[in-house]
Parts: C-alpha cells; structure tokens; sequence
C-alpha cells in the first residue's frame, strides 16, 4: 500500500515538474494569447504589412490575433477602443486567458491605451508593447502629408493624432501607465510621422521602458512603418513580452 502511494505521488510530482519545463505544451498555454493593434488607414482585413510580426511571434509559441478596423482606422480611435474589446473578449473566451498581451503599432498604441485607461482594459491587459506610437502626438502636417496624402479634414484619428488634441490631452491626464500593465514604448530617431520621435515615450514611473532601436542597434535604421518589419525590433519585442529587458539582437533578420 505504501509502495503505491509512493508511485502515486511521484507520478504526480513528475507530471508538475513536465508541465514547467520550458517548450512543455502546458508551458506554452501559459503565454498569454496576443493581440496585434495596427495603425492608421489599415482595414478591414488584416493588413499584409502585419503578417511578417504575426508570423515571428506565432512561431515564437504565441497565439497571435491581429485587430481589423472595418473604418481603416480613419474614425474616432474611441470606436476603434470598443472593437479592440471586443475583439479581445472573444480571444479570452477562444483560449481561457485571463489576460491578453498587446503588440501595437503607431495609432494602435493609442486605441490600446484608450482601451486600458476607459474601458476596463487594466484587468484584462498584462503587457503592451508599442511601436512607433504618437503618445503625445506629432505634427498634424506630418500625419496628413505621409499618412493622408496632404489633408485630416474630416478624418477624426488623423486629427486626434496631432499633439495638443483634445483626444490626447484627455488620454495623458493623470498617469500615463494604468494599473499593473506592464509598458514598453520602442521608438525610431529617424521617424518622419512621429516628430520629435521622443513623443512616443510615456513618462517614466518605473512601469515603462522607453526605448530607442538606434539606441541598441545604430546601425538598424527603421523608419515609421519599418519598425513592424525589422528584425531586431521584432526581438525586442518578444523579449518584453517574456517580461525580460528588452536586448535587440542586433543582426537579426
């Protein structure tokens, strides 16, 4: 009878001890599912430019969904934070997560914080990386120029974008980094939509990592849209959703 306890409470360890190692499939259940946020005037099918990071962080072991804006992005980020939770919602009842990880880029990291500041986003967001994000807004002649071809007239997320919105005004009152999610904003100093680049940076509580590519990679010179193409981001960016430092490998492809 003793005997059998014992081959009972060994198989039990050994299962526990299988689950933990790292490339176990309990382990990888454990990464929480990912949600890619895209830009501005990409819709209403995942946008091709997207597919190279959903594909990285997929055969990094993630479950990647990438957010479709019906609008291409082109109406209030508001109405784009309310399909975010959606969509979100239907990722936690897909996987049983009770968290998801956000990966945006550019206006996506305004939707994601929009999301996690009003609506209830805190206790469903564990991390959020962004790219490229004009947090405290640019110039609104550089969105249109580059993203508009010259005019926001009538575009509500080009002109929320501009610094000194009332949108953004509204988004940075109080403290920029909501609850315990976890904040990484990469930028790129030769940005042309995001000027001063450094725009892209929320303050530094100690719950964010403010980080320049050029700063780790001089030689990797990605511009606005580069940055959800390149590799060494693209490391970076699994790297803050492991919860490490985030350390570009500076050669990779």
């Amino acid at each position: 009878m003793l005997v059998r306890r014992l081959l009972v409470v060994a198989a039990v360890l050994a299962a526990t001890l299988t689950a933990l190692l790292p490339g176990s499939p309990a382990a990888a259940a454990a990464k929480d599912p990912v949600v890619i946020v895209p830009g501005f005037t990409t819709g209403p099918v995942i946008d091709t430019g997207y597919i190279p990071l959903r594909d990285r962080l997929r055969s990094a072991g993630y479950d990647v969904t990438v957010l479709v804006y019906p609008d291409y992005g082109l109406g209030d980020i508001r109405n784009n934070s309310q399909r975010l939770a959606n969509t979100i919602a239907g990722v936690r009842a897909r996987t049983g997560a009770a968290k998801v990880d956000l990966v945006a880029h550019s206006m996506g990291g305004l939707v994601s914080r929009y999301y996690i500041k009003s609506l209830g986003g805190a206790a469903t967001v564990d991390s959020l990386i962004m790219m490229g994000t004009p947090n405290y807004g640019t110039s609104l002649a550089n969105v249109a120029s580059f993203l508009t071809f010259g005019s926001c007239v009538g575009i509500d997320a080009c002109n929320q974008m501009a610094a000194g919105s009332s949108f953004l005004n509204d988004l940075n009152a109080g403290d920029d980094t909501i609850g315990s999610v976890r904040y990484t904003s990469i930028a790129t100093s030769v940005d042309l939509v995001v000027t001063p680049y450094r725009n892209a940076f929320l303050a530094n509580d100690g719950n964010i990592a403010n980080i320049t590519v050029q700063s780790q990679c001089f030689l990797r010179l990605p511009g606005h849209l580069g940055l959800i193409f390149d590799g060494a981001v693209a490391d970076g960016v699994k790297d803050a959703l492991r919860n490490e430092t985030v350390r570009m490998s500076c050669f990779a492809v």
